[in-house]
This record gives structure tokens, C-alpha cells and sequence, in this order.
């Protein structure tokens, strides 16, 4: 037996008359595109229509929208190091200055990059020798291949190390021969007592004892008569202490020698 579908159906499988489909609307055009004329039946005649104007639209890309640029150092791509003893907020603040950007900024700290190494790693902190100096080397050439890497690729690139004034085998001649000379440094210091509040609050072998943040903190006073731009963010948030260095950097930008380093 066989059943029909619906009243005066045919039966199923087997051919009959199908009723006409209703009248479909015609679909409006998507909202910021031009509306096109309906297509015309080939059993009517010709219409000749008074042609009207096509408003222009933006090309489209397959780039990732980012927001506009604002004030600051905008789009520009740059080279930063950000310098600063343990405890200042540098590996913060780099991210996070990283993070907000209107165009693509990687943060590289040679911090992360040092303990790459795991089996054999030379800790500073149970004495400066020629093996923790040995891979610290190598760990700032690796940071600066990665910056010359990016910064070829169109992409900012902010790092950030605790570099003595006085200490030409970590100084700042080094970066800036690894990275290039357009290398911006900045420096960041707080007060001692704000380092060794946020010393105390770190972990694992990223954490000093006080005597040695006090001495760290001592010899980054040496950058004071540098010329360098210094922020003290004591007082600052991660996001205004973002906000300074990226005023630093525009003032560096907008100045016509820029500034030593």
C-alpha cells in the first residue's frame, strides 16, 4: 500500500504534479553594499533604465582591524629596552605596553630567554662567573636576533633587562650592537623601598635577597646624567607607568638628534 503526501498528493516515489512555490520577496542587499537591478526575464522585453550613481565602498582586506592610532608613538614601529633593577616592573610594564598598542609589538625579556636553559643553568644570584656571563651573552644575542627578526617583519619589539651604567660587559653597547642603533633604552626606577616591596612578592630564583636589590638598586642610580629618559613609577600603575613610556618614546621620536644611549 501505498500512502500519498498531503490532500491529492501523489504517491511517494512516484511523479505527480508538485503545486507552484509562493512568491518569494526579493532579498534586500546587505546594509553598506550597493543594491544591484533584478535580473530581467528572458520572456520580457528590454527596459533601457536611467542609470544611476554607485556610492563608493571601501575595499575590503583581509587584515585584522586594529583600533586607531592615538596619541604617543601611534604606529611607528620601534626598538625599545626597557632598563630597570629586579623589582621595578620592567617585564610588566613591557608586556603590558606591548599588549596595547594599536599595531603588532612583541616583548622579548632576556630574563625568560636565560632560562632556556635548564640543565646547567648558571643562576646569577650564586655568583657572577664566567658561566653565568657565558649565557648571558648568548641569551642577549638571542633576544636581538629575535628583535631584528620582528622589527623586519614590521612588528615592534620591546625588551627588557637590568643594565648597569657601569658595567660595559652588560651594558647598553652590547644591545644596541645586537639589535641595531636605533635601539630606544628607557629606564625605569622606583624608589628602594617600592623595589623591595615588589621583590618580596616574587618567587623562585627571579627573587633577591634585600642586600642584593639594595646594591642593584644603587648602581642603576648611575643612569641619572645619562641623558636617558628615566621614569620613577613609584606612584605609577602598570598602566600609567605604559603610558609614560610611551610618552618617552614619542618625545624621543618628535626630537631631532633623538637622545644618547
Amino acid at each position: 500500500m501505498q500512502h500519498g503526501v498531503g490532500n491529492g498528493g501523489a504517491a511517494w516515489g512516484q511523479p505527480g504534479p508538485r503545486p507552484a512555490a509562493p512568491p518569494q520577496p526579493p532579498i534586500p542587499p546587505a546594509q553598506g553594499w550597493p543594491g544591484s537591478p533584478p535580473p530581467q526575464s528572458p520572456h520580457q522585453p528590454h527596459q533601457h533604465h536611467q542609470s544611476q550613481p554607485v556610492p563608493a565602498v571601501p575595499e575590503a582586506t583581509g587584515h585584522i582591524p586594529l583600533p586607531p592610532a592615538g596619541p604617543g608613538t601611534g604606529g611607528a614601529v620601534l626598538a625599545v629596552l626597557l632598563i630597570g633593577p629586579a623589582g621595578a616592573g620592567k617585564t610588566t610594564v613591557a608586556r603590558h605596553w606591548a599588549s596595547t598598542r594599536p599595531v603588532p609589538t612583541a616583548h622579548v625579556s632576556l630574563d625568560d630567554v636565560r632560562e632556556w636553559v635548564c640543565s646547567g643553568f648558571a643562576d646569577p644570584q650564586a655568583g657572577w662567573n664566567e658561566h653565568s656571563e657565558a649565557q648571558y651573552r648568548l641569551a642577549r644575542r638571542t633576544c636581538g636576533f629575535a628583535a631584528r627578526n620582528y622589527l623586519a617583519n614590521g612588528i615592534s619589539c620591546i625588551l627588557d633587562d637590568a643594565v648597569f651604567p657601569d658595567r660595559p660587559v652588560v651594558g647598553l653597547g652590547g644591545w644596541k650592537r645586537h639589535v641595531g642603533p636605533t635601539l630606544l633604552p628607557v629606564v625605569l626606577l622606583p624608589g628602594l623601598e617600592i623595589v623591595l616591596e615588589r621583590n618580596a612578592a616574587r618567587s623562585g630564583n627571579r627573587r633577591l635577597s634585600d642586600e642584593e636589590v639594595a646594591r642593584i638598586h644603587g648602581r642603576m642610580a648611575g643612569w641619572y646624567g645619562s641623558g636617558l629618559p628615566i621614569i620613577d613609577n613609584s606612584h605609577l600603575d602598570v598602566e600609567g607607568t605604559a603610558r609614560a613610556l610611551d610618552e618617552a618614546l614619542a618625545r624621543a621620536l618628535a626630537a631631532p638628534g633623538g637622545w644618547p644611549g
